[in-house]
């Protein structure tokens, strides 16, 4: 019997169970124990479990969703994840490469009276289907879809993962979520950001994300969100996306998009595990 420490975190809803497995006894588990300790009525609860490892001296972090399914990247994700590495003296500088599936990212981090802000370059983003990867032949800009009856313009792109994006002018409704998601043209599937434009400056977004459905919030898809925006010329490059659980501050760059929200520490403890 192995008893393994755990922290509760969460980025403005987004909730995460993270676990120092820097000696990867844990490696072989990932799916288990994402399924049992994410489950809401029978476990700790959260939207994915967060493995910390290192790769090269340098954090490495690994996403597995509630669903067992693997994430190479999670914006809200990966700013708990630089506040906890911070915080318990595992990285001592306040600026720290991560390592992720998606490539490696830069975290700027900011305490003031144990509240954390993270700032986390997410690098850039691809339009192209291959990318995404979508069965199409061109790219995925303002494309007319038809589901349940209903039509919807979409627009794909890869921001660390698939996203899907969708701007609305009536009140928000996530329910066709889960059908988008596994739509034809994706056979990865895709994260679904429902979105409605307040002002140039700030958006509303709601998403269903891939493996994890209706969430809090979604720092990729918040990002991706703001970069369709501006390309369709929407909203501004600098944007105040708010989210059910919160609000996250995008900026578009040219060297990557830039994501700054806040990181809380929720609770710890532990739990026991038969290996």
């Amino acid at each position: 019997m192995l008893n393994i420490k755990f922290t509760k975190m969460h980025g403005t809803g987004n909730d995460f169970i993270i676990i120092d497995d820097r000696d990867e006894i844990l490696r072989e588990k990932e799916i288990d124990l994402a399924l049992k300790l994410c489950n809401r009525r029978f476990g700790i609860g959260a939207d994915g479990i967060i493995f910390l490892r290192f790769k090269d001296k340098i954090p490495y972090m690994r996403i597995i969703n509630s669903d067992g399914s693997q994430a190479n990247m999670c914006g809200n994700g990966i700013r708990c994840f630089a506040a906890y590495v911070f915080k318990n003296g595992i990285v001592k500088d306040d600026c720290m490469d991560i390592y992720t599936d998606d490539g490696l990212k830069r975290a700027f981090i900011s305490e003031d009276l144990g509240r954390f802000n993270v700032t986390i370059n997410m690098g850039k983003y691809s339009f192209k289907p291959e990318d995404i990867p979508a069965l199409s032949e061109e790219k995925i800009i303002e494309k007319d879809i038809t589901i349940n009856g209903k039509n919807y313009t979409i627009t794909s792109l890869l921001l660390g993962v698939p996203h899907t994006v969708i701007f609305l002018k009536d009140d928000i409704d996530i329910s066709d979520g889960p059908f988008i998601e596994n739509y034809s043209l994706f056979p990865k599937k895709t994260n679904v950001n429902f979105c409605k434009v307040v002002n140039e400056g700030e958006l509303i977004v709601r998403t269903w994300e891939r493996g994890a459905g209706a969430t809090y919030s979604c720092g990729t898809g918040s990002c991706a969100s703001v970069v369709c925006g501006n390309m369709l010329n929407l909203v501004k490059d600098e944007v105040k996306v708010l989210v059910k659980g919160g609000e996250l501050n995008i900026k578009i760059k040219e060297e990557g998009v830039f994501m700054m929200g806040e990181a809380v520490f929720v609770f710890s403890g532990q739990f026991s595990k038969n290996i």
